[in-house]
């Protein structure tokens, strides 16, 4: 058999028949609707990503701003060519620098928007939980009972580990995109996703840390549904490249993230908060 098993019992892996893409782009769109249904919860969740889109913005246009400057820094052994070739390799280190940074803010926006609002977030993820359980007979897990300090530092150290894996994979990203023309197409799809998969697993991270899932387990389990993570957050990442669409969609994306979270790893009827990771073929996610 295929099917990759989880240390803690089931088997997650993204299928032809449950169609991972699909399903991770109707998640994304459940929780959209999940929010306009509850306007002011949606309001009051907005407040921390529009005070951190403003810093994420002023040092964007700082980027865009000195990025002739920077594209000359990296390429110094270019100075002596011909015009027309130092221009075109200048170009593409440009791209790929605005490339990288947009990659690194899309990330970075959503770990320092989550760490701001995490109370409210974490409250906004229990509230969708609560809703998708009620009536069905399981308890939505608790997860573990610790102070907000001690939830707020195990959350930084988590989301710097997520940042440094990004980093990581922002190297390819980048050498990929100093091809000229062909490499800003390819980087550009990379790029997505990689973002879209780091974004997946950090919105996810409010319901699976409540079944008891550390940083680890939870990339772990997404990698098994890779294709409902990238379909849940490659169109995330382009939506937040609109302008104010990171802000208007956060609490949104949190909401269908932790959807996600339960076709993932659905609570366990015999026990709060225990995962039971299962990927059954009939598993579909309402419409």
């Amino acid at each position: 058999m295929n099917d990759r098993r989880d240390p803690r019992g089931g088997t997650h892996r993204d299928t032809p028949r449950n169609n991972g893409f699909r399903t991770g782009l109707r998640l994304l769109g459940r929780g959209q609707r999940w929010m306009l249904r509850h306007p002011r919860l949606y309001l009051r969740c907005l407040l921390p990503a529009l005070a951190v889109f403003l810093f994420y913005a002023a040092a964007l246009v700082a980027l865009v701003l000195h990025l002739d400057e920077l594209a000359a820094l990296i390429t110094p052994f270019a100075d002596d060519w011909e015009a027309g070739g130092r221009t075109a390799v200048r170009i593409a280190a440009g791209v790929a620098l605005l490339g990288v940074g947009i990659l690194l803010a899309v990330v970075t926006f959503t770990t320092v928007t989550l760490l701001v609002g995490d109370p409210l977030y974490d409250s906004l993820s229990q509230r969708v939980e609560e809703e998708e359980a009620a009536g069905t007979g399981v308890a939505v897990p608790e997860g573990p009972d610790r102070p907000l300090w001690r939830e707020l530092a195990i959350s930084l150290g988590e989301s710097l580990g997520t940042l440094w894996r990004t980093l990581l994979l922002a190297v390819p990203v980048f050498l990929i995109g100093l091809v000229p023309f062909v490499g800003q197409v390819f980087g550009f799809v990379l790029g997505t996703a990689v973002a879209g998969w780091f974004l997946t697993s950090e919105l996810a991270a409010y319901a699976l840390q409540r079944r008891g899932l550390g940083l680890r387990e939870r990339l772990r389990l997404v990698s098994g549904r890779r294709r409902t993570a990238l379909g849940f957050g490659m169109p995330l990442v382009v939506l937040f490249l609109v302008p104010g669409g990171a802000v208007l969609l956060m609490p949104g994306a949190v909401a269908g993230a932790t959807l996600l979270a339960r076709e993932l790893s659905p609570a366990d009827p015999a026990g709060p908060g225990t995962p039971a990771i299962a990927d059954a073929p009939d598993a579909r996610p309402r419409p």
